[in-house]
């Protein structure tokens, strides 16, 4: 199965974000609407993922301040690239914008993830959304 990956125009590509997002998050994870939608969204890059029919699979953000966060891979297309992909784009985005450094909060679970991406988990485990979390940071 084919994909490719994009930058995203909030105003534009903001009901196909939301779907992901609302899949994998809000249903799957069950992260309030609340918190998933926090306002910031506007203020930040956005990278897509979609198939050859222009569906839209997967998501991330990259915040100004240099925070990458709400990736999300819709469940048919994990362990296919996908994450990885929407995740090389938005560090690529980040040194393009001459940012030294990324940082994000992991999900325990996708540690190892992150980590073959280059990202180095620092500090204490904590609580976000009801999920533990821990800081990870990768030097540009």
């Amino acid at each position: 199965m084919k994909f490719s990956v994009r930058l995203a125009r909030w105003s534009q590509d903001e009901d196909a974000i939301r779907r992901v997002r609302e899949t994998v998050f809000v249903r799957e994870q069950q992260v309030t609407p609340e918190l998933e939608w926090d306002g910031l969204d506007a203020a930040c890059l956005h990278a897509i993922a979609e198939t050859e029919n222009r569906d839209v699979i997967g998501t991330g953000r990259l915040h100004p301040g240099g925070k990458i966060g709400r990736m999300a891979v819709l469940r048919p297309w994990r362990n296919q690239g996908v994450g990885a992909a929407i995740l090389a784009t938005l560090v690529a985005e980040a040194q393009r914008r001459h940012r030294p450094e990324v940082y994000l909060h992991a999900q325990t679970q996708a540690l190892d993830f992150y980590a073959r991406q280059g990202f180095v988990a620092e500090g204490d485990e904590f609580d976000e959304a009801g999920i533990p979390h821990r800081l990870m940071r990768r030097a540009l």
